[in-house]
């Protein structure tokens, strides 16, 4: 219990302040670019940082750089641009991911940017972590159904073309909007599960555990997230463990019982050929999880 309460605190306000450096250290880069200062762009920290969910293992921040006048669509069976009436933009998503190369070296130098196939890791100082920077666009998942001004309604989200080859499609806003009701829903239980949960991932991998490999850090928020609220409500955090891998256990003993299950955005399935992660991954980790506590 004495770990447990340990592990579900939050990030210092050193760690927060360190995050808000490097958010601010790119959005300086870019706009100090002429290019892109023009551009009509959006930076905002994204994922567990943001959330407060990380624990120190967490070593970067993922930082967002989205262009807002061109979106990747998404479009309802049986319908086409021509029927929202969109067309082509102007600027290529690897134009843009150049500029926003061209900017981060610009400030931060040849040596201080790494650039990756899906993000630039621009390096850490004394007064910031390492941050992961992701060059997006809008993403828009249209509904097929009009909004109450007579528009298309959609979702709105961000993504992007990796070097190699495909689209990743995230929705950062809605995972923060959600996180922060469900953690207000539960006397901010939610956040401080997810953070033990997470350590004990870490520690087990450290440890050897082959179960707790390839377990991904917003993997492990989707699950508490898809667990009943009442599974971290009890009166200590070892309780609350035991209930949680019970409950996370249970439903995935088959595709059915965890079938609809979400992440927390509510807008992808969390268990879907597309995902990196399985269900029969989860189930053993668990069951790992279960013995290496040493729960009966």
């Amino acid at each position: 219990e004495e770990t447990f309460v340990f592990w579900s605190q939050g990030p210092s306000a050193t760690e927060t302040d360190k995050c808000d450096n490097a958010e601010i250290a790119i959005k300086k880069a870019i706009d100090a670019n002429e290019n892109l200062s023009a551009l009509d762009i959006s930076v905002f920290a994204q994922g567990s940082f943001k959330a407060r969910t990380n624990i120190r293992q967490e070593s970067d921040v993922d930082v967002c750089v989205r262009y807002n006048k061109e979106f990747f669509p998404e479009y309802p069976d049986g319908t086409s641009e021509a029927t929202f009436g969109n067309v082509d933009g102007s600027l290529r998503y690897a134009d843009f991911k150049d500029m926003v190369e061209k900017a981060l070296r610009g400030r931060f130098g040849d040596y201080g940017v790494k650039r990756g196939n899906k993000a630039f890791d621009v390096h850490a100082n004394t007064y910031r972590i390492d941050a992961d920077v992701v060059p997006t666009f809008e993403h828009r998942r249209y509904t097929g159904r009009k909004d109450t001004a007579g528009g298309w309604e959609y979702w709105s989200g961000v993504a992007f073309l990796p070097d190699s080859g495909g689209l990743i499609k995230n929705w950062p806003q809605q995972n923060y909007a959600n996180g922060v009701s469900r953690n207000n829903e539960t006397g901010r239980q939610y956040k401080r599960a997810i953070r033990i949960l997470k350590h004990l991932q870490n520690r087990m991998k450290i440890e050897g555990v082959v179960e707790a490999s390839n377990i991904p850090s917003f993997l492990i928020e989707c699950l508490v997230w898809n667990s009943e609220p009442a599974a971290y409500s009890h009166a200590t955090y070892s309780e609350d463990v035991r209930q949680l891998i019970i409950n996370m256990w249970n439903a995935t003993k088959n595709d059915e019982s965890c079938g609809k299950w979400v992440e927390v955005n509510r807008l992808k399935w969390l268990f879907h050929p597309s995902q990196p992660w399985t269900r029969v991954q989860v189930h053993s980790f668990m069951h790992a999880a279960w013995n290496y506590i040493g729960f009966k």
